[in-house]
């Protein structure tokens, strides 16, 4: 594939693409999105949705009440581009690392960043200094802007070149106060290729060094265009709401990209646990729902007093959503949630359903735009009914920075995401598990999120997860870990009755060997559960 001439000074990003030999097959155009030679997302996203939809619309709201009309905000944004390339000396293609909670600025930084041509690493604020300055070395980050909270551990890291603005504090140099005396002025966005590099996230891996997954301008687009326009289908009106931070990519693509190319509102919320959403939700009259499978389930039991009616959409991803979860939000709100399954690798979600769509127990159909198959080891397709590997390409496809895993990322111009899927005969993909959280006991293929579904059923249990533990005979055995709600009796009786109960739903070799109480699961800030650790303890 050839590439369009790049606006980049610094021509790092470009170079450190995989070979274009190494890319997957790319869907571009008809049925899927189509975008000029010439494009910047931040300018797309911001002046094209104001000259679309006016200046005075509210584009960001606070937890605090605080608002942020679309004409302050690009206000804002043009100040510290300004600032960004004047006083700081960013150049396109350099690498600005972005961290701090969700705030309205973060946003606005990101947003500055792609109008200046330049590339957005945003990060988590609870990250530590030794995974900063691996990030750091692994993109040559040379700029960072930091919320001055949140300093302590970006200036420990010590990283070679970099130089670290704070916004939001007190000193001469934080970047609040520097755009004070920027100009006024429009910034013009610099007239960057549709296939320059706009962002690098990094994997939220468990293990191993992390991969930087680097997305294109179009690319940004494009998941505004295919998830958002198709399945979604937002409006002017909605406010747009959840949990995952602005460093993962479902959280930037739900919080800010989504609402923004809909000229809608996004709240922002630094702090979005389940117990924090629901008033906030209720307060501010939100009317679209991004977060994780298990904060809706915690939710399930903090609905009363908090009024949802507002709320016509909910989207869950980051893990499989157990149908058991699906059923009971359903029960309880009257709102079906739309499961849906991303990767950092393609930026977004890729298959989905919503309204009647919706089968509960299967995450849906490729979003328009998008394509998938299962497949064998080798690539090959195996038959309907049949478990395989998942492997998709759309508009948006894995192009990892210097990572010699690109070749197992991406097979025959097939992304393979690492999902053991089924598709069924008409059409609709089905969740079977992580292709390393297969568990073979014995002979048998056990999938530990269809154990997880079925003890979730149990009105006693509020959290499980599922992973096999090495046995000499067998060669693993299932185990089972359980988060009780509170008043059961961690004992050997309500462990038996959990296994019976599970012996009720699924074959006996499913069942698990044994069933272990915990206060609560390992999971990621976003909320994905950490099966790994659980392993470990294996």
């Amino acid at each position: 594939m050839e590439l369009k001439t790049s606006a980049h000074a610094d021509t790092f990003p470009r170079d450190h693409l995989p070979p274009t030999d190494q890319w997957p097959h790319l869907v571009l155009g008809p049925p899927g999105p189509h975008y000029p030679d010439r494009l910047n997302c931040g300018a797309e996203l911001l002046d094209a949705t104001i000259d679309r939809f006016g200046a005075d619309r509210p584009a960001f709201r606070t937890g605090e009440g605080e608002i942020w009309t679309y004409r302050e905000l690009r206000d804002r944004v043009d100040r510290i581009a300004h600032v960004l390339t004047g006083e700081l000396g960013v150049v396109p293609g350099n690498r600005v690392l972005l961290r701090g909670p969700t705030t309205p600025w973060l946003a606005a930084c990101w947003l500055a960043v792609m109008k200046a041509g330049a590339v957005a690493v945003t990060v988590l604020a609870q990250q530590r200094a030794h995974e900063l300055a691996v990030m750091c070395s692994i993109a040559r980050i040379s700029h960072a802007l930091c919320d001055a909270r949140v300093l302590d551990d970006l200036e420990r890291a010590q990283a070679p070149g970099l130089r670290i603005t704070a916004y939001g504090g007190d000193g001469p140099g934080d970047l609040l106060n520097r755009i004070e005396g920027a100009p006024a002025g429009r910034y013009p966005a610099v007239a960057t290729s549709a296939d320059d590099v706009a962002l690098i996230a990094f994997t939220s891996g468990t293990t191993g060094r992390p991969k930087g997954c680097m997305h294109f301008h179009r690319d940004v687009l494009a998941i505004a265009d295919t998830f958002a326009e198709q399945i979604l289908k937002p409006t002017p009106e909605d406010l747009f709401a959840g949990s995952p931070p602005l460093g993962f990519t479902f959280g930037l693509g739900g919080l800010v990209i989504f609402p923004l190319r809909a000229g809608a509102a996004s709240l922002l919320l630094e702090q979005a646990g389940p117990r924090q959403l629901l008033p906030a939700l209720a307060e501010h009259r939100a009317t679209v729902l991004f977060t994780a499978p298990t904060a809706y389930r915690t939710m399930l039991d903090e609905l009363d007093g908090h009024d949802l009616s507002a709320l016509r959409r909910c989207v869950s991803a980051g893990e499989n959503l157990p149908a058991a979860t699906w059923r009971a939000w359903r029960e309880r709100t009257g709102l079906p949630i739309i499961n849906g399954i991303g990767a950092t690798e393609l930026l977004h979600i890729f298959i989905a359903a919503a309204d009647d769509d919706i089968r509960p127990g299967t995450t849906g159909r490729p979003v328009p735009g998008w394509q998938a198959r299962v497949v064998d080891g080798e690539g090959r397709p195996v038959p309907d009914g049949e478990p395989g590997l998942l492997a998709v390409r759309g508009p948006v496809g894995c192009r990892y920075l210097a990572d010699e895993r690109q070749r197992a990322y991406v097979r025959d111009g097939w992304n393979l995401t690492g999902d053991t899927y089924v598709r069924e005969s008409d059409g609709w993909f089905r969740y079977v598990a992580r292709a390393d959280d297969m568990i073979i006991s014995a002979g048998f293929n056990i999938a530990g999120p269809e154990v997880e579904d079925a003890l979730l059923r149990h009105p006693d249990v509020t959290e499980a997860a599922v992973v096999g533990r090495p046995d000499e005979r067998r060669g693993h055995v299932v185990v089972a870990y359980c988060v009780l709600r509170p008043g059961v009796a961690r004992e050997e009786g309500t462990a038996a009755l959990l296994r019976d109960f599970v012996k009720a739903r699924l074959v006996p070799y499913k069942c698990p060997r044994e069933i272990v109480f915990l206060d609560a699961l390992p999971r990621t800030p976003t909320g994905k559960l950490q099966r790994f650790r659980l392993r470990e303890l294996e």
